[in-house]
Parts: structure tokens; sequence; C-alpha cells
């Protein structure tokens, strides 16, 4: 009896109307565990939706040799399944509103199950999986009420409790603090001692675990190598040449430092949020003065998107606490458009909620109007603004494309373009190095730096990974837990 699983035999892929990975030939083994690395964009994560049966070969052959094969028998954490099933949520709102039941919202308890049987769930794997990711006190919380990491945690259990054969991880520790990254791992580490294959999509080399046998290289959506990990060079490869990042008046005018205006950009006092009886944090006290750039650090579930939210007016209980935006407080006649035209925001949840099928273009010009997609007709001032920001991020090349056809990594430049082009006085960037691969990171971050170092606008960067934050940071605002359960927050300076 052969121990092969899946074959690919001189395979081509379509996405859309696009044949990608062409002459693939690649055999996936049980007791053999993958890392899949690649740049964004050389057709890491359409693989794997080939191995899951989500993208069709449309020439040579998929040999699916074992049950543990079928497409019903794999357990799959993406980003695009994350965006399926907040698509589906959204869709269901309208549904919720006409028939009255508007407590009706998919839980993370749902989530995990969706898809499943009930006769076909397991009470007792399902309970340990639960256990296993500490994600107890999420199962009767819906699924929009999530943090970033906390959904990744979701996503996770919703793998493991269905894979009964091969199980794909594509960047699963994207969005983790640092104890779920390395509870994750030994999780991944006791996975692999089965003879079940794991594939895991990473771009960083410490994410991939001992257990691992077995490297696959992609560059320009191909595989360039697929040897035992013993015999390769794990460090990441970068996407082709690198680009060197220009000064910012490539993209033209910026505010500078000496334009700045006096005064107070956010002003919280004695903030608290709450989900029913659940707090997430309580009695904050914080002001950020105009030419600050502040680290937001704390553990998934801490309140860090709750906080960018209540300033980027998306958060319901904004109303119900003393918050001041500018100088001005919030429910003071201020309308939200005039808060978001000030505001340049880029996260993974927004970048769920943008699934406009729009050119990479028109997506950095809709920057200018705070819109998910484009409704108005652009200026030439704002289309040449557009196309010097996609230059200064390297992605001129990607104007025409759909931004729907670029991968996950090169959405988030996309974004980051947009988030930009208005020159906005505060730019919020929520884990803005997630699913980008070496390059793109170094130039993110080198962006991140020029623009709270050299221009009038002041950051608010997230991340769990605090090697990350730029060298302009001047304050840090670190969520903690209290005692008592909720979390509170403490401030510090920089030596900057």
């Amino acid at each position: 009896m052969t121990d092969i699983l899946i074959e690919f035999e001189n395979a081509a892929l379509r996405l859309r109307d696009r044949l990608l990975l062409e002459d693939t030939s690649w055999r996936i083994r049980a007791g053999r565990h993958w890392a899949v690395l690649g740049p964004n964009g050389s057709g890491k994560s359409t693989l794997m939706r080939a191995v899951a049966g989500h993208v069709p070969v449309v020439r040579g052959r998929l040999h699916r040799l074992s049950p543990a094969a079928r497409p019903e028998n794999i357990g799959y954490v993406s980003f695009e399944i994350h965006r399926r099933l907040m698509e589906r949520e959204e869709g269901r709102d309208d549904a919720r509103h006409f028939s009255g039941d508007l407590d009706g919202a998919t839980t993370a308890a749902d989530a995990i199950r969706d898809g499943i049987h009930p006769n076909d769930i397991d009470p007792e794997r399902f309970a340990a999986v639960v256990r296993q990711l500490d994600i107890a006190h999420l199962m009767d919380r819906g699924i929009r009420q999530l943090s970033t990491g906390e959904m990744r945690k979701v996503l996770i259990a919703r793998a493991l409790v269905r894979s009964s054969g091969i199980l794909i991880l594509d960047e699963p520790f994207d969005g983790l603090d640092i104890p779920a990254r390395a509870s994750l791992m030994e999780t991944l580490s006791r996975l692999m001692e089965r003879k079940t294959p794991v594939l895991l999509v990473v771009h960083r080399p410490e994410e991939i675990p001992d257990a691992v046998t077995h490297i696959l290289r992609l560059s320009e959506c191909r595989i360039a190598e697929k040897e035992p990990r013993a015999s390769m060079d794990l460090m990441p490869c970068s996407a082709g040449e690198s680009h060197s990042l220009p000064d910012l008046e490539a993209a033209g005018p910026v505010r500078r430092r000496n334009d700045l205006n006096a005064g107070p950009l956010v002003e919280m006092r004695g903030t608290s949020v709450h989900y029913g009886d659940q707090t997430i944090f309580r009695g904050l006290n914080w002001t950020m003065r105009s030419g600050e750039n502040w680290l937001i650090l704390g553990p998934n579930g801490a309140g860090k998107t709750t906080l960018l939210k209540l300033i980027a007016g998306d958060h319901a209980q904004t109303y119900a606490n003393d918050i001041r935006l500018f100088g001005r407080p919030r429910g003071s006649g201020e309308t939200i458009w005039e808060i978001k035209n000030r505001i340049g925001l880029v996260s993974s949840e927004f970048q769920i909620r943008y699934r406009k099928p729009i050119s990479a273009l028109d997506t950095v010009i809709s920057g200018f109007f705070d819109s998910v997609g484009l409704y108005r007709r652009a200026e030439p001032g704002q289309i040449a603004a557009a196309r010097r920001w996609l230059a200064v991020l390297g992605m001129a090349d990607k104007a025409g494309t759909p931004v729907t056809h670029l991968s996950y990594g090169e959405q988030r430049l996309i974004l980051i373009a947009r988030s930009m082009v208005k020159n906005p006085e505060l730019l919020i960037l929520d884990e803005p190095c997630q699913g980008l691969d070496v390059a793109n990171r170094d130039r993110v971050l080198t962006l991140a730096d020029r623009i709270g170092g050299q221009t009038a606008t002041n950051l608010l960067f997230v991340t769990h990974h605090p090697d990350e934050a730029p060298d302009c940071i001047s304050h840090v605002l670190t969520f903690q837990k209290t005692p008592d359960g909720p979390f509170t927050a403490a401030v510090r300076a920089c030596r900057n």
C-alpha cells in the first residue's frame, strides 16, 4: 500500500482567468511535514487551496490516493476562510433584521462547527481542542467581537476539529501574541508526531517547528525547490530584486513636522468597554499629542483593536465614553466622515472588508474618499498621487490588476498606499506586517519610520512583534491584565 496521499503530476491551476503553477509535480506522503516558503505573490496560498480542493487543476493531474486526502477530511486555516466567514456573517444581517432575531450572531463555537453535521462532531475532541487553544471563554462570543488573534485561534480550532487527514495552516501565527505562538508551536509539534501531514505556510524561519521534515520553496508561481529540511537553507527568499524605498518626496507634497498643529490628537478619560457582563478594559486615561508616535502592545483580547475602533469611530461605545479627537468631544456634531478624513487605517479586519474587485490603482484612489470601492470620478492630481504611492511601495506594475487577484501580502501594501494617499494627520497601522515577506516587511517598516519621523502624520503602531517597532516611536501604551480580570493600560515615554 502506497504512503502517497496526494500527487500533483505536471499540473497547472486555474485561478479566475489565470493559469498558475504550471508543470507542478509534488507528492505529499504520510509522515512528512512541509514548510512552504516563498515571497508574496509566489503562489503559496493558491497551491494550498488546490490541495484543499478549492482551486481546480486544469492541466496535468491531481491524484487523491487516500481517504485522508479528500477535501472533506482536510483541515485548513487561511485568510480566505476568515474572509468568507465574515462575508457570510454580513450577508445574514439583513435576514436577522427582518426576522427580528438580532441576537442570532454566529458565535465562535458556531464557526468551529461550521459545515460539520452534528453527528460527526466528537464532543471530547471538540472540548480538547478548545482547551488546548485556551478559547473556552470565546465560545459564546460573536465572531465580529473577536480580535484578529482571537479569530485566528478559532480558525485553528476549526481546522483541528474537522481534520482527519491533511492539515493546512497558511500563516497560522499571524495575529497571535507571544504566549499563543509558543502554545501553537507546541501543538504543531505534537501533531507532527503522527503520520498525518502538516503543510505550513510561513514567512518567518523561527515559525518552522523542528518536526518539519521537508521544505517546498516557490518563486514566480513555480516550485523552485523541494528537498528534505536538512539539505536546505531556511532563510526565506525575497521577492526578486530588492526595491529601495524612494524618499517620501517621490509620493508628492507631504506635511512636514514644522507644519504640526499644537494640541492633543486623542484624549480618553476613564474609558471602558463592555460586552454584556464582560469588561474588556476599563478606566483608560490616555492622551496622544501632535508630534508623538505610539506603539500599542498587549496580548490577544486585551482591547488593542477595540481601542483603534474607538478612535476611528467604528465602535458603538465611542459615545458612551469621554473621548476627544482632534480637540473635539465625540458626539459634538462632527460626522464620521469628518473624522475619517483625518485618519488613515490599515488592519486585517479592514482588509477582510475590502472585497471590491476594482484595480489596485482605484483602490488607492478610494482613500481620498474613505470608501470601500470607488464611486466618484477622481481628479487628475488624485490619480497622479495614487500612482506615486504605488511606486513608493514598489507596486507600480500592479496598478491595473484587480486587487482581489493579488496575494494577501500584496493587498496589504495596496491598502497602506490607500491610507497614506491623503496625507492623514493620524495613521493607524494595526499589525501592518502580517502576511508580508522579508523584503516587503522591511519596506513597510522603513516607510512607517519615515512617515512618523519626517512628516506631520502621527503613528499608532500595533504589533505582537516588538522588534518591528519603527525607530520613530516616542511612547508605548501596554495593556496589562488586572487581578480581577479586565485589562488596564500603562504608558511610558521612549528615549526618542
